[in-house]
C-alpha cells in the first residue's frame, strides 16, 4: 500500500524543510507469528515471495507490501502485544472502520482481518502510490485539499457507527488544563513557550469549550498527515483509520494543517478559511478546537515516548510549534 517516498522538492519559496520524519520502528514480515503468516497466505490463495517493509507512519509492527507467487499484491499491517500493547487495539478499531467504509470513500478495501494469539492483522488492497513530497508541492497540496472536500461530502452524514470527536479525544485534549494544574502545584514550566506560559489561563479556558465546538455528523479520519495519504495518477487515497470519529466537517483539515506548515507548506489560516469544508463555520469554534489541538501537541511532546514509538514526540513537538503560531495569529493576544 505504502511506497517509500524519497522524493525531495522545493517549496514555493525555493526552501527546504528539516521537519522530523514520520517514521516509526517497523517489524519485518518474518517477525509475525508463523500461524498468522500461513493463515494470510491461505486466504490470499498464494504464497508470499517478497515483503517490502514500508517506513511511513508510527505504528510499531509489520507494515509491508506483499508480492505473491501469482503476481498479485496486497498490503499487510500487523501488531502484537509487544512492544506497544495499544497497537492491537488500534488495529481492531481500524479493521472495523475500514470494513464499513462505503465504496466511494477514497480508502483501501479491507480484504481480511485476523485476531490470533494476541496479534491483530489487516490485509488490505495494495495501492500503488506515493506519499506527498516534502516540502509540500503546491500541486500536490491542491490535490489533497480537493480530495478532502470530496471525502467530507462522501462521509456526511457518517455511514459508520463511530465515537464522537469529544468521546474519542476528550481525555487527550486537556493539555492546557493539565499545564495549568502543574503550574498551580508549583511547576515553573520553564520549558514552555513564553507566550503560552503568559496566557496559560486563557488557553485553558479556550480549550475547555472545544467539545461542543467540534460537534457534527461527518465521519472523520482524525489523523490526517502526509504519511497517511497516497497519491496515485488518478486519486488521493486516505489510509490508516484507527482514530475515526464523528464531528464537524472541518476538523480533519484543521488537524492536518499544522503538519502541512511544519513540512514546508503555506500558512494554515487562509487554507482553512478558503476551503469548502469550513464554509459557514463559527470562527470561535475553530479557535477553540485549535487551542485544544495545540495543547495536545505541546503536552504530549514533553512526555516520555510510548513503547515502540521513539520518534513520535519530536513529530508532535514540531506540530505543536506550528499549531501554537497559528493559534497566536488567530487570538491576536500579545
Amino acid at each position: 500500500m505504502r511506497q517509500e517516498n524519497d522524493r525531495r522538492a522545493s517549496d514555493p519559496g525555493g526552501g527546504d524543510t528539516t521537519s522530523p520524519p514520520a517514521t516509526g520502528v517497523r517489524l519485518a514480515w518474518s517477525a509475525a507469528p508463523a500461524p498468522l503468516r500461513r493463515a494470510i497466505e491461505a486466504d490470499l490463495g498464494s504464497a508470499v515471495v517478497e515483503a517490502s517493509s514500508q517506513p511511513g507512519g508510527f505504528s510499531p509492527g509489520v507494515a509491508a507490501r506483499l508480492l505473491l507467487a501469482d503476481g498479485r499484491r496486497a498490503f499487510v499491517k500487523a501488531a502484537g502485544p509487544e512492544p506497544n500493547p495499544d497497537a492491537p487495539r488500534l488495529h481492531r478499531a481500524e479493521a472495523r472502520i475500514t470494513a464499513a467504509l462505503p465504496p466511494e470513500a477514497p480508502a483501501p478495501r479491507l480484504l481480511a482481518s485476523y485476531d490470533l494469539d494476541g496479534w491483530v492483522a489487516l490485509v488490505l488492497e495494495d495501492v500503488d502510490g506515493v506519499m506527498p513530497a516534502e516540502p509540500w508541492r503546491t500541486d500536490e497540496l491542491e490535490r489533497v485539499l480537493d480530495a478532502l472536500a470530496d471525502l467530507s461530502s462522501a462521509l456526511t452524514p457518517s455511514p459508520v457507527e463511530a465515537p464522537s470527536a469529544a468521546d474519542r479525544h476528550g481525555d487527550s485534549f486537556q493539555g492546557w488544563r493539565r499545564l495549568r494544574a502543574a503550574r498551580d502545584q508549583g511547576d515553573k514550566l520553564r520549558w514552555l513557550d513564553p507566550w503560552a506560559r503568559r496566557h496559560l489561563d486563557r488557553l485553558a479556558t479556550l480549550e475547555d469549550a472545544w467539545e461542543p465546538a467540534a460537534a457534527g455528523t461527518t465521519l472523520l479520519h482524525a489523523d490526517l498527515r502526509a504519511d497517511n495519504l497516497l497519491l496515485t495518477p488518478t486519486r488521493v487515497v486516505v489510509v490508516d483509520w484507527p482514530w475515526a470519529c464523528v464531528g464537524a466537517p472541518w476538523l480533519d483539515l484543521l488537524a492536518m494543517l499544522p503538519s502541512v506548515k511544519m513540512q514546508g507548506g503555506p500558512d494554515p489560516d487562509p487554507l482553512l478559511s478558503g476551503h469548502p469544508v469550513a464554509s459557514g463555520a463559527d470562527p470561535e469554534a475553530i479557535t477553540s478546537v485549535l487551542a485544544a489541538l495545540a495543547g495536545f501537541f505541546v503536552w504530549q511532546a514533553h512526555l516520555p515516548p510510548p513503547p515502540g514509538l521513539p520518534t513520535v514526540r519530536a513529530f508532535q513537538a514540531a506540530q505543536g510549534v506550528a499549531a501554537l503560531a497559528w493559534l497566536r495569529h488567530r487570538t491576536r493576544w500579545e
